[in-house]
């Protein structure tokens, strides 16, 4: 679903409209889709509230874990001058604290897959880890691995650094509370997933400061910040079927893209089985229905 034209963001994230309300946040996920950190075109139906309805799952399940930012994601707390918008905004918005953001994002690897799989091929490492020889594509780890990545504006690409390059950039004693919160977050999360049969091959955590307290931020454990395989069919050596947009990175690196804006357009059916998977993701790892709560 398209913004309303009345709506208009104070600032834009790849895949989401940010609003600042003073001391608050009101961040509303889109359908947009980043796939090679590009936006593509063509909106993926209801992936907006699956997002959020999926962080605001494991923000719940895993308070005891890590604070995090959520305030509300009621219609009746939204203010007055949003309140004409409601329809859109039902099921897709959060209202959120505030926080001083760390200029990282915490990535967190329980299997060999993406950027991590292409650098082990070329060095035996992973941000600079070295990792056992013999390793294959979708290889388990021995122990998750903690490895941050720099924030890429839009149309740029994140970059993968060192944990030494990330304690030059936020100080030792940061660098080593987000990588301890990181694994433990993983950790939980992994372990419930397997649970329901998904497994949780790695994933991406943005954290900041409130009153000098750490919490985590932004979306968390999603199918656009994480890869989600099906436990029954994991088999090293090759790519694993999804429930997130590796999907669509998988598609569009059959084309002759370079990467850079604008990406290929996607076809009707592509557009279609992505939405489907966003959605089981959803069923899967909540357990409940997905019906749309907003237009």
């Amino acid at each position: 679903m398209s913004r309303p034209q009345g709506l208009r963001p104070d600032s834009q994230g790849k895949v989401r409209d940010i609003y600042d309300l003073g001391d608050k946040l009101l961040l509303v996920a889109s359908d947009r889709l980043s796939a090679f950190d590009v936006v593509l075109d063509e909106p993926i139906p209801y992936k907006g509230e699956v997002l959020t309805r999926v962080s605001r799952f494991w923000f719940d399940l895993l308070a005891d874990v890590t604070a995090n930012h959520l305030i509300s994601a009621d219609v009746a707390d939204l203010p007055a001058e949003f309140q004409s918008h409601a329809d859109y905004l039902r099921g897709r918005f959060m209202l959120v604290k505030k926080a001083e953001v760390f200029p990282v994002e915490c990535i967190v690897r329980g299997y060999l897959a993406g950027s991590g799989l292409k650098e082990y091929q070329a060095q035996g490492t992973v941000c600079g880890i070295k990792l056992p020889e013999g390793l294959v594509d979708s290889s388990k780890l021995d122990e998750p691995i903690f490895t941050p990545s720099t924030k890429a504006e839009i149309g740029d690409h994140d970059e993968n650094v060192s944990f030494e390059r990330m304690v030059e950039i936020i100080g030792a004693d940061y660098a080593n509370k987000l990588r301890d919160i990181s694994l433990s977050v993983y950790t939980a999360a992994r372990d419930y997933a397997a649970e329901h049969g998904i497994i949780l091959a790695d994933t991406k955590f943005e954290f900041g400061l409130v009153d000098g307290e750490i919490i985590l931020i932004d979306e968390v454990l999603t199918p656009d910040s994480s890869r989600f395989w099906p436990a029954d069919l994991w088999e090293p050596g090759h790519a694993q079927p999804s429930f997130d947009k590796q999907f669509v990175r998988d598609w569009l690196a059959k084309t002759d893209w370079d990467k850079n804006p604008p990406a290929p357009s996607l076809p009707d059916d592509i557009v279609a089985a992505t939405s489907g998977r966003y959605i089981q993701a959803y069923e899967l790892l909540t357990g409940r229905d997905f019906t749309p709560e907003g237009d």
